[in-house]
């Protein structure tokens, strides 16, 4: 049965995807209550989420229309739902337009960049967050936890050329979201209205996990953006996602045999598989013994080997649908650090394109 899940499944990400592709997918998603998603593949090479311009005129992002000789008017193009869902299908329809690149899929590449561009906020100062996308400067661009996300900048510099008015900060979020459901995951709420930084509010580097590090870092991390343990370990869920690089982290390998799929199995998998040191020049890391063809950080490691941590980590290996309820609501949370969103903004799930 898994050889079978594992072709068919590989035949959905490099197809063309007919219109009954949909059902399909879910029933792959149903399908794996006892099964891991799929067997071990062929190594490639999936964005690992590391430890873990227009002229915009309004919140949301604005835009003057021009008329036909090219002349600004004085009408300010305000978005609506229907021009987000349009970004939103733009990046859905290439995702995986170049099969080539890791897994397949730039999905889990432009998880990791939301997720960086949220996770540098700090509670007590009120600096950082998603609000800014300061990472388009150097030195945040360059900080070792960002190593690789030019990849993603990159692929979204087109959807931003096509869609001017959409902030880099708005955008960066939408394609997280974007990613997430597209690879089977939950619906994510979005909200617009965050608004580009310059580099005056780059953020200092160590702001982000250190995936060779244990419990104490993830809760002095985590706590200092306002999480609690709970939602550190659902947070940690992204890890079904992508992989590690070694010309990025310095780390190798994926976290599930699925990597382009969003489920529980990165909880199931630290608890029942037997994990191992790698013995190689790298840097410690962990590999399944069965197949060492799978990997955990330190980090990974220490939220089975905390005891609080390690509740939630059985929790969410036990009931699938838990684990997407916490994790849209963190994922929510997350992707809204730091931005002062107006009482009336209002919040939209957005319909997806190929899931």
């Amino acid at each position: 049965m898994a050889t079978a899940t594992r072709t068919f499944t590989r035949a959905l990400r490099t197809s063309a995807r007919p219109a009954f592709a949909a059902a399909p997918r879910i029933a792959f998603r149903q399908s794996g209550r006892r099964f891991y998603s799929s067997e071990p593949a062929a190594k490639k090479g999936s964005s690992a989420w590391v430890w873990l311009v227009g002229a915009a005129a309004v919140g949301g992002g604005g835009w003057y229309y021009l008329n036909q000789q090219g002349s600004a008017l004085p009408k300010v193009f305000k978005p609506k739902f229907e021009d987000y869902q349009a970004v939103y299908n733009e990046i859905a329809n290439r995702l995986e337009e170049n099969e080539d690149y890791d897994d397949g899929s730039y999905g889990p590449v432009l998880v990791r960049l939301a997720w960086h561009a949220s996770g540098t906020y700090d509670v007590n100062t009120k600096t950082g967050g998603s609000n800014g996308a300061t990472m388009r400067f150097s030195p945040e661009s360059d900080h070792g936890a960002n190593a690789g996300l030019k990849a993603a900048r990159d692929f979204l510099e087109p959807v931003k050329q096509k869609f001017p008015w959409i902030t880099y900060s708005d955008l960066w979020i939408l394609a997280g979201v974007c990613a997430i459901q597209e690879m089977l995951g939950p619906d994510v709420p979005y909200r617009p209205g965050r608004q580009d930084k310059d580099v005056s509010a780059c953020t200092p580097d160590g702001r982000l996990p250190d995936a060779a590090q244990g419990q104490d870092h993830l809760r002095n991390i985590f706590y200092r953006m306002g999480f609690n343990d709970q939602e550190i370990v659902a947070l940690a869920g992204a890890h079904a996602l992508g992989r590690c690089h070694t010309d990025r982290s310095g780390y190798s390998g994926p976290w599930t045999f699925s990597p382009t799929v969003l489920t529980n199995d990165y909880y199931r998998l630290l608890l029942e598989e037997k994990w191992q040191w790698k013995k190689w020049n790298g840097p410690k890391q962990y590999e399944d013994k069965k197949t060492k063809s799978l990997m955990m950080l330190p980090a990974d490691m220490a939220l089975v080997e905390d005891k609080k941590f390690r509740e939630w980590v059985k929790k969410y290996a036990a009931d699938n649908d838990l684990f997407f309820k916490d994790f849209s609501n963190v994922v929510v949370k997350l992707f809204e650090l730091g931005v002062p969103f107006p009482e009336d903004t209002p919040q939209w799930v957005f319909k997806r394109v190929n899931a």
